[in-house]
C-alpha cells in the first residue's frame, strides 16, 4: 500500500469504527438485560477469600445472581432487601462476640433486624448463624470444656427437624464456639460435642452450626492457610483425617445442601435456568 492509499483509507476506517461502536453498546446493554427476571441474593462475606463452594453454582442454576459484600473491608450493606430476593452470611475466624473490639462485626449485628423484617431468606453459616442467634438474643460461647468442632462430624434430626435431614449425617465444622437456641426458634439438628446444629427462626431464616458450602478446595485452603492454631485445639482431626473423611462423606453433603436450597429458597418466578485474637486461640495458648 502506497503512502497516498493510506492517506485515502484511514479516515474510511476510522470512520467505519465509529459507526460500529454504538452498535457494540447497545448489544452488550441488551446482552445484560436478556434475562430480566434473574434475581439478587446478597452474600455476606468477612474475608477476600471467601467463597460459597458448592451453594454458588446451585444458586445459579435457580437463576440467582450474587451480590457478594465484605463489611470487614468497608463494603456497605443495603439499606432495604428491595433489590435481593435472599440473604446468606458466612462464616470467619472472629468472633460473634467482637462487637466491641470490630465495627464490622457491630454493623452486622445492627443490620441483621433488616434482613429479618424483610422475611425474605436467611441462612446464616457457622459464624452467621452465631450472629443471627445473638440478635436474637441467645449466647454464643466456648464450649464448657474448651472442646473445638473441626472437621467432620456427625449431626442427627430433631423429630421437627426430619423435614430438613431425614437421617444422621456427616458434615463439615470449623468452630469452638456454639449457640444457644434462642427464644421461638427452633432446633433441627443436634450433635454430640455442640448439641445446637440448626435452627429456624419464623418461616425462612436458618442458622447452621456446620459449613454445607465446603468443598475440598475449601478445606484445603482453610488447612493451610488459617490452619495454624486451630488445628491444635482439643478435637480437632488432622488434616489427613479431613482428606479421608472428605470422600467418604462429600457426596451426601453435596445431596443434603441441594435439598435444602430447594427448601430454603425456590428459583425466581419466570426462571428456570438461569484469626489471631479469637477466643478458641486465646483458650489454647
Amino acid at each position: 500500500m502506497s503512502e497516498d492509499d493510506f492517506t485515502i483509507t484511514a479516515p474510511k476506517l476510522i470512520l467505519s469504527i465509529l459507526r460500529i461502536i454504538p452498535t457494540l453498546i447497545i448489544s452488550q446493554m441488551l446482552l445484560a438485560s436478556s434475562n430480566p427476571t434473574q434475581k439478587n441474593v446478597l452474600v455476606i462475606t468477612h474475608s477476600k477469600h471467601a467463597k460459597l463452594g458448592r451453594i454458588e453454582p446451585m444458586l445459579r442454576q435457580k437463576g440467582y445472581r450474587l451480590d457478594i459484600r465484605c463489611p470487614r473491608f468497608q463494603e456497605n450493606l443495603p439499606a432495604t432487601l428491595d433489590s435481593h430476593e435472599a440473604v446468606i452470611i458466612l462464616g470467619g475466624v472472629m468472633s460473634a462476640n467482637d462487637s466491641n473490639t470490630l465495627p464490622f462485626i457491630r454493623t452486622e449485628l445492627e443490620w441483621i433486624p433488616k434482613a429479618l423484617d424483610s422475611q425474605k431468606p436467611f441462612l446464616g453459616i457457622c459464624l452467621g448463624a452465631q450472629l443471627l442467634a445473638r440478635v436474637l438474643g441467645a449466647t454464643v460461647a466456648l464450649h464448657p470444656e474448651k472442646r473445638a468442632e473441626i472437621g467432620f462430624f456427625p449431626i442427627k434430626p430433631t423429630e421437627i427437624g426430619q423435614t430438613y435431614l431425614r437421617n444422621p449425617l456427616h458434615v463439615y465444622h470449623w468452630h469452638c464456639e456454639g449457640f444457644e437456641v434462642p427464644k421461638d426458634a427452633v432446633l433441627l439438628a443436634q450433635g454430640n460435642t455442640f448439641p445446637n446444629q440448626a435452627f429456624r427462626y419464623g418461616k425462612n431464616a436458618y442458622g447452621l452450626q456446620f459449613h454445607p458450602e465446603a468443598t475440598l478446595e475449601i478445606i484445603r485452603h482453610w488447612i493451610t492457610e488459617i490452619g495454624q492454631g486451630w488445628l491444635n485445639l482439643n478435637g480437632a482431626q488432622s488434616p489427613q483425617e479431613q482428606m479421608q473423611m472428605y470422600a467418604l462423606y462429600e457426596h451426601a453433603m453435596e445431596n443434603w445442601c441441594k435439598d435444602f436450597l430447594d427448601i430454603w429458597i425456590p428459583e425466581p418466578t419466570g426462571t428456570r435456568q438461569l484469626a489471631a485474637h479469637h477466643p478458641c486461640l486465646i483458650q489454647a495458648a
